[in-house]
């Protein structure tokens, strides 16, 4: 069993930054495809980035140039430095490897002045 632990979430002004962080233990891989979504309230969930086991990146229009997915060298920890966040990046971020189709608790990023 796959267990996905986020971390990194809280409060941050407009403009500001944060680095959220996945860890991942369980997996019969040293190196997972893992992936960022995020929910805001009233909205559906849509995909923040994805990375693959070659560390191919892939984001959402919403996030391009802004967000970057990166990966430990120890393989299964993924990190998601967000910058020049706005009050629209607001939502529960959830960390999330698909093959299996495992997902963390999710971690809330506010943004607010």
């Amino acid at each position: 069993q796959v267990h996905l632990v986020e971390s990194g979430g809280g409060l941050v002004q407009p403009g500001g930054s944060l680095r959220l962080s996945c860890s991942a233990s369980g997996s019969d891989r040293a190196i997972d495809a893992m992936a960022w979504y995020r929910r805001a309230p009233g909205k559906q969930r849509e995909l923040v980035a994805h990375i693959t086991t070659s560390n191919l990146t892939q984001y959402g229009f919403s996030v391009k140039g802004r967000f970057t997915i990166s990966r430990a060298s120890s393989g299964n920890t993924v990190f998601l430095q967000m910058n020049s966040l706005n009050v629209e990046d607001t939502a529960v971020y959830y960390c999330t490897m698909p093959r299996g189709g495992y997902w963390g608790q999710g971690t809330q990023v506010t943004v607010s002045s």
